[in-house]
């Protein structure tokens, strides 16, 4: 799965780069960064409710692709700045993380489909 095949689903927006020829190697479900730094693998996007600016930092450390921001939690321009600078692609559902976490992992091939 390529970052862009994250928009063709139907419950997530972009809300900041698209990044479209990166191929995503997994995910990550967290909202504690010290446990995504540790975790999350690179290449990976990660599933959070975490909508700041620290997000993007701990990210780039991880090496972490895109982020999906759950719940319809507003990304703050701060946020969209940073995610910019580092080439992180963000998308907001109004999904939750569980939800989100099985959609992601089917698609990508974690999770067989029922």
């Amino acid at each position: 799965m390529k970052i862009s095949d994250i928009q063709d689903l139907e419950v997530f927006t972009c809300v900041q780069g698209e990044y479209s020829n990166i191929e995503l190697t997994g995910g990550y479900t967290s909202d504690l960064l010290s446990d995504v730094m540790g975790n999350a693998d690179e290449g990976s996007v990660l599933i959070t409710i975490q909508a700041h600016k620290n997000t993007i930092a701990v990210c780039s450390l991880a090496g972490v692709a895109a982020i999906i921001i759950c719940n319809d939690r507003a990304v703050p321009d701060e946020m969209l700045d940073a995610a910019a600078n580092e080439n992180i692609a963000i998308f907001q559902t109004a999904e939750n993380q569980f939800k989100t976490s099985a959609l992601i992992a089917q698609h990508i091939g974690h999770c067989p489909a029922r």
